[in-house]
């Protein structure tokens, strides 16, 4: 087992908020004398068949405990299921029923063990104990949060202010979501930022039934491909864990440059100085950042596939790339910033001779007629920045490599 030290430098990494630091490291030194393992617990309700990479933040830190040396409880909500997550929702959600949770179930048990080893990893149902709790059990649980405390939550609070409809069945869904840690005797529980209430009610309700409280450690929210909204089925801007290689190394290679560091930093695992060197070599152009993308794409398909696959998905990826026609003799050109650090795609267009003035370059952008590194891009906000060099493209013809300088 690593050092105390040597593991809250793992378990930092990407990790949004830790609550607490000085708990957790307590409950390290204990562990590490002892040589007993920490409880280590994630929930997912099996609302949908498939993961995606958004599931997959929580995923790899829990990975990282399990090559720690920690029990890892994979937890699937199969009862708070029936309920419905409120978290982030304006009004009440639609529950599940038994049937589409329990065919939703299995495909998870699937998917996750792509990333967490079966051999160590110990998955539960929250309904083994919840499916025994009687009335005046789960009026006792009710009992143990107020009404005021509940509306401290930010999607209660709203819709209490909005005068929208929120269902007593609602409350109860953190308070069950808390009560698993009891049931688990959880050491450590993760979630999203967004679980930051319900990950908190499981601290409170331990205390309450004498036992030592979790620590609670919350993961960034995964944006989708257009780099704003968070990943997400609904908002078709996933990338699924059951997606076919050519479409996991394809949409990875769809996001922005600035996305991508975003990306390995949590779904990697490269070390941190290795993102760090690789950052470094594309702001100072000894690598090119599309090639850099290449590398986490295929890092990526072979996680979810094999390598052998993701080398053939790269393949075709670049076959296809260079199926658009591009030409072997494409200038070379360098244009300035304008302000703050950037220029606009448009006067960047304008400036390497690709368009006649940064109104026309708007108007081609809005017409899709403009390509950034074999992308097709409609974004009119879009901006270049220094010690960018990117594959500009414009209408069938016209092509030119763009370097930014100060």
């Amino acid at each position: 087992m690593k050092s105390v030290a040597e593991q809250m430098a793992i378990i930092r990494r990407g990790t949004a908020n830790i609550i607490s630091e000085e708990e957790l490291i307590k409950k390290l030194n204990k562990s590490v004398e002892s040589g007993k393992p920490l409880r280590i617990k994630a929930g997912f309700d099996p609302t949908a068949p498939d993961l995606h990479l958004g599931h997959t933040v929580l995923l790899q830190k829990l990975r990282q405990f399990q090559e720690l040396g920690h029990h890892i409880l994979f937890l699937i909500g199969d009862f708070t299921s029936l309920i419905g997550d409120p978290t982030g929702k304006n009004e009440t959600r639609k529950p599940l029923t038994k049937e589409q949770i329990a065919i939703n179930a299995e495909t998870y048990k699937d998917q996750v063990f792509r990333i967490l080893d079966p051999e160590l990893t110990e998955v539960v149902f929250n309904s083994t104990w919840m499916g025994k709790m009687n009335s005046a059990e789960m009026i006792q649980l009710a009992a143990q949060h107020t009404v005021a405390q509940m509306l401290e939550r930010d999607d209660f609070s709203k819709r209490y202010k909005e005068n929208r409809p929120i269902a007593i069945h609602e409350f109860l869904y953190p308070l069950i979501q808390g009560y698993d840690s009891v049931a688990l005797k959880a050491d450590v529980e993760l979630g999203g930022t967004d679980q930051t209430f319900n990950l908190l009610v499981g601290r409170e309700l331990q205390k309450s039934s004498g036992q030592e409280s979790q620590c609670v450690l919350t993961m960034p929210i995964l944006e989708g491909l257009d780099g704003v909204q968070k990943m997400s089925k609904s908002l078709n801007n996933y990338i699924g864990i059951r997606d076919p290689a050519s479409e996991i190394f394809g949409k990875t290679m769809s996001i922005d440059d600035d996305l991508m560091w975003r990306y390995y930093e949590l779904l990697s695992d490269l070390s941190l100085e290795e993102i760090t060197a690789l950052h470094q070599d594309v702001d100072q152009g000894r690598q090119h950042p599309m090639e850099v993308k290449k590398q986490l794409a295929a890092e990526l398909t072979a996680r979810f596939h094999d390598g052998e696959t993701a080398v053939q998905a790269r393949q075709d990826f670049e076959a296809l790339f260079k199926r658009k026609e591009v030409p072997d003799d494409i200038p070379e050109t360098e244009v300035k910033v304008v302000e703050d650090g950037v220029i606009g795609l448009a006067a960047a267009m304008r400036e390497a001779g690709l368009v006649s003035s940064n109104g026309d370059g708007m108007r081609m952008i809005r017409q899709n007629a403009v390509s950034i590194d074999g992308e097709k891009t409609s974004d009119t906000r879009r901006t270049l920045k220094v010690g960018e060099r990117v594959l500009l493209k414009v209408g069938k013809r016209k092509f030119s490599y763009v370097t930014v300088v100060g």
